[in-house]
């Protein structure tokens, strides 16, 4: 018998929930059978009206207390814009639009759970993905004593049939529709998509999939130019205006996704230990990345700008594999935004057909000296210097070619 049949008090726990098939019937669960009393708890991240759907949802399928908070500037202010000052690229190529999204979901439901008294926090995340460790990392982190409830990880669900099963049994809707063959993930930085006919590396994705930006091939066939400023490490203003983190970030995805600005498809290494195939849409991420590296090369110092740049794939990495509140990541930062501080300056970018280039920079402290760079005569370089410059360079491999020289002499003669 359960706490509710006896007329006991229940214990709470608070549910991340995005209002998907998944997490209603995952609510349910752990009131059948965990008996627990939920709280559930969906982050506006920038979905559009599913957020405050979700909540009325949750209500519905049982919760005792539905939030839903927004956070768009708070996600885009403390959580994209100290990751851009790195320049991070997951593998090369991943933005990390869902990775950066998950401390801050987590890190809220936290804080929840102690203010609704809840023993317990619970997610829909998977067994075999990444985002269940950063979910679990983060709460860890902020909470060393957390207890954890991972669904996927305990229930004997075998598959879609036994969930739907589940959700009619318990009255909980079920698409009639065909659910799109992939699975999404949606916020102010990005779209990323997964699973299902994209699980075949070689297929391509389908035209329709796409949400943020349009097809290259249907892009406008003229070319538009945007400017895009910077103060101290951060974007301020675009096309002129300035704007909030958040608000600003939305205008690049606007502008970025009428021209096909930001997809990206790779086969990518989950921390857990498996390789998967995403692809995503983060045109706005896309055009602020390029205008920020055109900036940088104006007014960070070489070894420092290369200096950071070893660092960015640790620094993705962290945050890809769900370590942002670890100590080594929180030290990374303050070098960071350290060399972030000079980076002041503006970007013009041209958008044409997917492809965004960098045709103009200017900076009020740029190191850029046209005198020492150009061909004609003047400045302070002396040419002639170059000779001795070069041949101190080459000293150690003067040396080493010597040495093997010598070696080679002092060999018997093959037969």
């Amino acid at each position: 018998m359960t706490n509710e049949q006896q007329g006991q008090a229940r214990d709470k726990i608070v549910l991340a929930y995005s209002g998907g098939l998944d997490t209603s019937i995952i609510l349910k669960w752990l009131q059948t059978e965990r008996d627990y009393d939920v709280v559930a708890f969906t982050a506006d991240l920038g979905q559009g009206d599913e957020v405050e759907e979700a909540r009325v949802k949750a209500l519905n399928t049982g919760a005792v207390a539905a939030y839903a908070l927004d956070l768009r500037e708070e996600f885009v202010r403390d959580y994209v814009f100290p990751m851009f000052r790195s320049a991070a690229l997951y593998e090369g190529y991943y933005l990390l639009g869902t990775s950066i999204a998950r401390p801050l979901i987590a890190k809220k439901m936290v804080e929840i759970a102690g203010e609704e008294g809840a023993v317990a926090v619970s997610h829909g995340a998977t067994g075999k993905g990444n985002d269940q460790v950063r979910f679990e990392m983060t709460a860890y982190a902020l909470k060393p004593d957390v207890v954890t409830v991972a669904p996927w990880r305990e229930w004997e669900f075998q598959g879609r049939a036994d969930l739907e099963a589940f959700a009619h049994e318990h009255g909980i809707p079920v698409p009639t529709t065909q659910k799109d063959p992939w699975s999404t993930d949606a916020n102010l930085l990005h779209i990323s998509y997964e699973g299902g006919i994209l699980e075949d590396p070689w297929a391509e994705p389908p035209a329709h999939m796409f949400k943020l930006t349009v097809s290259p091939e249907e892009a406008p066939n003229e070319p538009e130019y945007v400017e895009v400023e910077f103060e101290n490490g951060d974007p301020v203003a675009i096309g002129g205006e300035r704007l909030t983190p958040a608000a600003l970030l939305q205008r690049a995805n606007e502008i970025g996704g009428r021209h096909g600005v930001g997809r990206v498809d790779l086969v990518e290494n989950r921390f857990v230990g498996m390789k998967s195939r995403g692809v995503y849409e983060t045109p706005g991420g896309t055009l602020l990345y390029h205008a920020r590296r055109a900036v940088e090369s104006l007014t960070l110092d070489r070894e420092v700008l290369h200096q950071r740049d070893a660092l960015s794939p640790k620094y993705a990495e962290l945050i890809y594999n769900g370590f942002w509140f670890a100590p080594e990541r929180e030290a990374l930062q303050v070098y960071i935004d350290h060399v972030a501080r000079s980076v002041t300056g503006t970007a013009r970018l041209k958008l044409y057909k997917g492809n965004c280039i960098v045709v103009g920079r200017r900076a009020p402290r740029s190191l850029y000296d046209k005198d020492l760079v150009s061909f004609e005569a003047g400045g302070d370089y002396n040419q002639h210097d170059a000779g001795a410059f070069i041949k101190l360079s080459a000293l150690r491999m003067r040396v080493q070619a010597r040495v093997e020289a010598k070696a080679e002499q002092k060999e018997p003669a093959q037969v």
